[in-house]
């Protein structure tokens, strides 16, 4: 086993292998002078992506960065998918794991910081 959590998760490899099917069909449909083959291929390797996406927010993928030790082995499932994980893009387009940092403050024409009563108004 390697000693740096290399991301070998069920989402990465059954994302890695559909786009390596999608991949090989443009391949084909190149070298066989053929749309709808390349349409094809175009499409099985957008539905990778999609497949990715849904089986990391189902906890088979992994936060950004390293994970602990015991969480490195294929089979393990990622408990913390659900609530999102912090930096993730895609949780951020499911709507998981929002931002914690405080928002810039509104400015108002005149270039000074808006009043907190106008703020809470509108």
């Amino acid at each position: 086993m390697s000693l740096h959590d290399e991301g070998h998760t069920v989402a990465g490899w059954t994302g890695t292998a559909i786009a390596t099917a999608g991949s090989g069909l443009i391949g084909w449909g190149v070298c066989a002078v053929s749309v709808p083959a390349l349409v094809a291929g175009g499409a099985v390797t957008a539905v990778s992506v999609l497949v990715t996406w849904c089986l990391h927010l189902a906890g088979w993928g992994k936060p950004p960065g390293p994970r602990p030790r015991p969480q490195w082995p294929l089979g393990v499932r990622d408990t913390a998918a659900r609530d999102g994980h912090a930096g993730c893009v895609g949780c951020r387009l499911a709507g998981r794991g929002r931002r914690t940092d405080s928002l810039p403050e509104p400015v108002t024409t005149t270039g000074g910081p808006e009043p907190a009563t106008a703020r809470a108004a509108g």
